[in-house]
């Protein structure tokens, strides 16, 4: 079981490619520790925060001509996470509420490194400035076909935003590197099978909120 720091609340963290169901099992996680009686905060990435949430209609929608290098994308999803670190989850954190994200500084590294192949020195320096020692108690990483995961999430929202618009090469990438970082990241990552029915994948979840923090989630 993870050893929280005295008194702070737990971090969770939700990964994966596209339509891999990250929000919905967020939701499900959020409303079961609810249920058993946590206080929670569950957001998003990029976002989470009204500045960060600014930032996040940049990076999805209001691209510019030809659309962002890969460094000021990395530069801006570092600036929403500030926001977002200093503003919502710190301070819940802290209060001692369980902190549910969808997405966070993993998502950087697999998109704009390796999916934008981006030097890794630079997302190194980055997550060490603005994360620092607020890593997360547990990453899972829904893992999906990305083939998959793109039909999914266009038949969801119907309009592809600025990544899913990007080619099929780009999205293996990115699911290589997530289950890279989830094999080098030891313990705190749990790689789940996003292709399950979805109460499979949720069973899945809730087996590791209670192995790696304890929560009792179900009777």
């Amino acid at each position: 079981m993870a050893s929280a720091v005295s008194g702070r609340g737990s971090f969770i963290v939700f990964e994966g490619g596209e339509g891999a169901g990250k929000s919905t099992q967020a939701q499900r996680l959020a409303a079961a520790l609810e249920q058993a009686g946590r206080a929670v905060t569950l957001s998003r990435e990029p976002g989470g925060s009204p500045g960060a949430e600014q930032l996040r209609q940049l990076l999805l929608e209001a691209l510019p001509a030809g659309g962002w290098e890969p460094e000021a994308q990395a530069l801006l999803h570092y600036a929403a996470r500030a926001e977002h670190l200093r503003k919502v989850i710190a301070p819940a954190l802290a209060a001692g509420r369980w902190v549910i994200c969808d997405r966070f500084a993993d998502s950087t590294e697999a998109y704009q490194g390796a999916g934008l192949t981006l030097g890794p020195e630079v997302l190194r320096t980055l997550r060490r400035l603005i994360v620092g020692e607020l890593e997360p108690d547990l990453v899972l990483v829904l893992d999906l076909d990305p083939e998959a995961g793109l039909g999914r999430a266009r038949r969801r929202s119907g309009q592809a935003d600025s990544y899913e618009r990007l080619d099929l090469t780009f999205h293996q990438r990115v699911r290589a590197a997530f289950q890279d970082i989830a094999a080098r990241g030891g313990e705190r990552y749990t790689v789940i099978d996003a292709a399950a029915p979805i109460d499979s994948v949720e069973n899945a979840v809730f087996d590791a909120v209670e192995r790696r923090l304890g929560a009792r989630l179900r009777s």
